[in-house]
């Protein structure tokens, strides 16, 4: 069974942080790219950040470049993903989705699994 679970989603203002967590667990375990992504209403669902499995091949969407951090810890049968989120704008309201899946040419992550998502509001 497949299982991601996000949690941290919360209200902040401009300017300030939130950490988003995803203990992932069976088969998403496995997989070789974890990694973020959000929708805001009306906007289609698009791409924050990705990370492989030892850690290393981070990326980026520009425009949360130089302010998101994604970071992962594999522990023995699951792992945690983290998005450290600062200098927060109301433009990075949205629902932040876990995702876990492949590299697949022409997109930095192919995602086979998504977790329920949680909502972060920034307000201005």
């Amino acid at each position: 069974q497949v299982q991601l679970v996000e949690s941290g989603g919360g209200l902040v203002q401009a300017g300030g942080s939130l950490r988003l967590s995803c203990a992932a667990s069976g088969r998403a375990f496995s997989s070789p790219l974890m990694g973020w992504f959000r929708q805001a209403p009306g906007n289609e669902r698009e791409f924050v950040a990705r990370i492989g499995w030892s850690g290393g091949l981070t990326y980026y969407a520009d425009s949360v470049k130089g302010r998101f951090t994604i970071s992962r810890d594999n522990a023995k049968n699951t792992v945690n993903l983290y998005l450290q989120m600062n200098s927060l704008k109301p433009e990075d309201t949205a629902v932040y989705y876990c995702a876990a899946g492949r590299y697949s040419t022409g997109v930095p992550l192919a995602s086979d699994y998504w977790g329920q998502g949680t909502q972060v509001t920034v307000s201005s």
